[in-house]
C-alpha cells in the first residue's frame, strides 16, 4: 500500500517542469522520449510557411526576437504586480521613446480603444464605468473619409459617433462641442487631403486630443517619437510588426495625462470598456526588451539585407517572358524594399492568382499578397535563406 508519506516522497523526485506530463501522471498527456523535441504544429495538422507577404495579423505577424523569447520565458517563472510592472516598464519605455508617458496595450487596436476611453472619461472613476454610454460626455470623433479601413469600431467601442470628413474645410466646420478627439491613420497619410502637421496644427487650435495610428510604421526607427514630437496627443505601434515583438501585443504612447486615464479601462481593472484587452506580465516585459532590441539594431545592415533578398528575388524572375518585376518601397506603413511583379496575359498563361495558390501549396509553403494584378513579396520577415527558396520556386512556376 502506498502511503501519503510515499507518495509525496516521490512526487518530490520529479523535474519541476513537466514531471507530472512527462510521467503519465496526469491523464492524456502526451509520451515524449528524452530530448525529443515536440513539432505541435505537425502534430495539430497546422503547416507552416515561408513568410513572403509581411506582419499580417491573419499569418500571425513576425517571430519575436530571441532575446524577447528570452525576457518573455523569463517572466514565466515569477509573480508580480500587474499594475506596478506596466507602471516601472512605461517610465522606461517612455524614456527610451522620448515622449511624457507609455502603456502596453493588447495591440495597436486596443491602444485605439482604451486612448478613446481615456479621452472620454478623464480621470472619473464614475464615467470610466459609464462608457458606451457617454450621458453628459463628448461623444464625437472626427477623422478623414480616406482614413476609414476598419479599424473604426475600436473607437466605436466607445460608444461615440463617428464624423467623417474630406477637405479641411470640412474638418474645421465639423468641430463642435461635442468633439472628444481627432483621429487619423498614419498610413493613408498621403492619401487623404489633410495630412499629419497641418492636421494636429488645426487640432490644437481648437483645443482637440489628437490621435495617430502608427500600427504598421516602423522601419523607420525615427517614427517612435517623430510623431508624439509632432504634436499628436497619442500614438499607438503595433507590438508584433516591425518591432518584432509579441504579436498580442502593443504600445501606447504620448501625453501623461492621456495615457494615465487611459490605464483606468485596461485590466487588471474591470467594469471597464478594456476588460478583455489584457496584456499579461510575459507581453509587458516582452515588448521592453523589444523597443530596447530594435532600438539596438543595426538598421542599416537590415535594410542593406534586405535590399539584397528583394533583389534576388527580382532578379530570378526578370529574363521570362511576359513577366515585369518592380522594386519599389512604401512612403509609410511597411515602409521597406519590396517586390511588385506583374504579370502580361499576352506573353504568360501564368495569372497572379494562380502563381500565389502554386507558391502556397509548394513544399515548403510560400505565402505571399497582392491582387489580380500582381504578386506582392517582401523579405523582411523571412529567415535568412528563404529568400533563395522564394527565387527558386517562383522561377520555377513562371517557366513552367
Amino acid at each position: 500500500m502506498v502511503t501519503r508519506r510515499a507518495l509525496l516522497k516521490n512526487l518530490a523526485s520529479l523535474p519541476l517542469v513537466g514531471g507530472l506530463f512527462s510521467t503519465g501522471l496526469l491523464a492524456g498527456s502526451p509520451v515524449q522520449n528524452p530530448g525529443v523535441r515536440r513539432d505541435y504544429f505537425k502534430e495539430l495538422g497546422v503547416r507552416t510557411f515561408i513568410n513572403a507577404a509581411g506582419t499580417y495579423t491573419f499569418m500571425t505577424g513576425s517571430l519575436m526576437r530571441p532575446e524577447v523569447i528570452e525576457a518573455y520565458n523569463y517572466a514565466t517563472n515569477e509573480y508580480v504586480l500587474l499594475d506596478e510592472l506596466q507602471d516601472k516598464v512605461g517610465q522606461r519605455i517612455a524614456e527610451l521613446l522620448h515622449c511624457e508617458a507609455a502603456t502596453i496595450t493588447s495591440g495597436a487596436a486596443s491602444a485605439i480603444t482604451l486612448g478613446t476611453a481615456g479621452v472620454l472619461a478623464g480621470m472619473d472613476q464614475e464615467k470610466v464605468e459609464q462608457i458606451p454610454d457617454l450621458t453628459g460626455m463628448k461623444s464625437e470623433v472626427i477623422f478623414q473619409k480616406s482614413h476609414r479601413i476598419g479599424y473604426a469600431h475600436a473607437i466605436r467601442n466607445c460608444g461615440v459617433k463617428i464624423v467623417e470628413v474630406v477637405t479641411q474645410k470640412e474638418l474645421e466646420k465639423a468641430i463642435n462641442e461635442k468633439t472628444a478627439m481627432m483621429w487619423f491613420f498614419n498610413g493613408n497619410n498621403y492619401v487623404g487631403e489633410i495630412q499629419d502637421e497641418i492636421f494636429v496644427e488645426i487640432a490644437m487650435k481648437h483645443g482637440i486630443p489628437t490621435f495617430n495610428d502608427c500600427a504598421a510604421d516602423v522601419p523607420p526607427v525615427e517614427n517612435l517619437w517623430k510623431y508624439t514630437g509632432m504634436g499628436f496627443d497619442m500614438v499607438a505601434f503595433s507590438g508584433g510588426k516591425g518591432l518584432r515583438g509579441p504579436q498580442s501585443a502593443g504600445l501606447l504612447l504620448g501625453k501623461k495625462k492621456y495615457i494615465d486615464a487611459a490605464r483606468l479601462h485596461a485590466p487588471p481593472r474591470g467594469n471597464t470598456v478594456g476588460r478583455g484587452m489584457k496584456v499579461n506580465k510575459e507581453e509587458v516585459l516582452g515588448m521592453l526588451v523589444t523597443v530596447e532590441s530594435y532600438l539596438a539594431c543595426d538598421h542599416k545592415a537590415d535594410w542593406a539585407l534586405w535590399e539584397k533578398q528583394i533583389q534576388i528575388i527580382h532578379d530570378a524572375v526578370a529574363d521570362i517572358q511576359g513577366v515585369v518585376p518592380e522594386i519599389h518601397v512604401p512612403k509609410v506603413a511597411n515602409h521597406v524594399p519590396s517586390l511588385n511583379i506583374s504579370l502580361n496575359p499576352e506573353k504568360t498563361e501564368w495569372t497572379p492568382d494562380q502563381v500565389r495558390q502554386k507558391l502556397k501549396e509548394g513544399h515548403p509553403s510560400i505565402e505571399t499578397v497582392g491582387g489580380a494584378e500582381s504578386i506582392g513579396i517582401t523579405t523582411w520577415m523571412m529567415q535568412p535563406g528563404q529568400e533563395r527558396i522564394v527565387a527558386s520556386r517562383l522561377r520555377e512556376i513562371l517557366l513552367s
